[in-house]
């Protein structure tokens, strides 16, 4: 019986570690229809963020595939006594009278025109890229005379036409100008401009503009900067999507792509390539001025070297004061009147401030702004500064 007893224990105790050593790899054997898990190098190798960039599209555009702008002269009418003076814009006058020729109306001889209600007009469009005949195009619409508005006005028939001569599109309807004005009694009020106004799908294509887009088995895609490090990169990704040998840069401006010859397939094929990332190299140091408004912007790429700044203000005063020279009483002079002016020049000394190097741009932006200097005298530190070596960027008015 005690034999019994020990023999069944140890069976059981075998039975334990057995299935001890089941639940263990069931824990870790992958189940049929599931994958393992990964190693962790590649759990961690997927979860990083892949390198991300701007898309082809936004850097790059094929070559010959562009818009054209458009021009046309046309008369608006129905405006409420506020079109062209005829005396001042003869040719509103001119245009009146030759498209009522047009349209059957003879004037009797000598016949003075002097229509309030007629404006001569500018009309301007783009015509984008793969435009057919029978689409709608917007348009913009720009006084040519002296009038006052074009609010609530006509536009008639225009054609328009590129640069070489032909009619690309007509263009009619009512404009839409976004402003409002009143006058009365010599007192004016006016909101926006006037005498510029707009018309949505206003014209409509009559010919259409051939692209070279189905031309050769291969494009060139043209970029919007030139850089021989981001025309590198763009036939780079577009070889990792692609292939190797299907984008080359040809230089700095242009990447040349092998395309498919199908048209469908080519432009599914350019559909894919512009949406692909590309990883753009750091750019040039770069500091751009707007002499008009005092805007400085500078990138990311600028950089500061040790140097030292003074800077002061100067300032001119000037005053000018009426007086009148008055003769004696019962004197044979006359008054007369003269001006005094006093002139007064006022310079602030500005002390010498130790700028140290900056590698980064917050760094740059500190270093400035502790000289207190205004954006307009911010352009001749700049200036100074790069003569003497320490700003290692390049400098662009614009």
């Amino acid at each position: 019986m005690d034999d019994f007893d020990a023999r069944t224990e140890t069976w059981l105790k075998v039975l334990a570690v057995v299935a001890f050593f089941a639940a263990s790899a069931a824990a870790w054997w992958p189940m049929p229809g599931h994958a393992a898990n990964p190693p962790v190098a590649a759990r961690a190798a997927a979860a990083a963020p892949a390198p991300t960039g701007p898309r082809i599209k936004e850097i790059a555009a094929v070559q010959g595939v562009r818009s054209n702008p458009l021009m046309g002269y046309g008369l608006v009418v129905g405006l409420d006594g506020s079109g062209d003076q005829s005396t001042q814009t003869p040719f509103t006058t001119q245009s009146l009278q030759a498209m009522l020729t047009q349209m059957g109306v003879t004037l009797p001889p000598g016949a003075a025109l002097s229509p309030r209600n007629v404006a001569a007009v500018m009309v301007t469009a783009v015509l984008p890229p793969f435009a057919q005949p029978g689409q709608a195009i917007d348009i913009n619409v720009s006084s040519l005379g002296n009038a006052k508005s074009l609010r609530g006005g006509t536009l008639l028939a225009t054609p328009l036409k590129g640069a070489d001569g032909q009619i690309y599109a007509l263009a009619q309807g009512n404009l839409v100008v976004g402003g409002a004005g009143a006058s009365a009694n010599g007192s004016k009020v006016q909101i926006n401009h006037l005498s510029a106004g707009r018309i949505p799908e206003g014209a409509t294509v009559e010919r259409a503009v051939p692209t070279p887009l189905q031309e050769g088995s291969a494009l060139t895609l043209g970029l919007s900067a030139g850089d021989f490090a981001t025309a590198r990169a763009v036939a780079d990704s577009i070889n990792a999507a692609k292939g190797a040998g299907t984008a080359t840069a040809l230089d700095g401006r242009s990447v040349r792509v092998q395309v498919p010859a199908d048209p469908g397939e080519r432009v599914a094929f350019l559909a894919d390539i512009e949406n692909l990332n590309v990883v753009l190299a750091r750019p040039a140091a770069r500091v751009v001025f707007n002499a008009r408004t005092g805007s400085v912007v500078m990138n990311e790429a600028v950089t500061l070297g040790p140097c030292a700044v003074a800077h002061g203000s100067l300032s001119v005063t000037i005053s000018t004061t009426p007086l009148a020279s008055q003769p004696a009483p019962f004197g044979a002079g006359q008054t007369v009147q003269a001006e005094k002016s006093d002139i007064a020049i006022n310079q602030q000394g500005g002390t010498l401030i130790e700028m140290p190097a900056g590698t980064r741009l917050t760094d740059v932006v500190k270093a400035l702004n502790a000289l207190g200097a205004t954006p307009m005298d911010l352009l001749a530190i700049l200036q100074a500064m790069k003569s003497a070596g320490a700003l290692r960027a390049e400098l662009e008015v614009i």
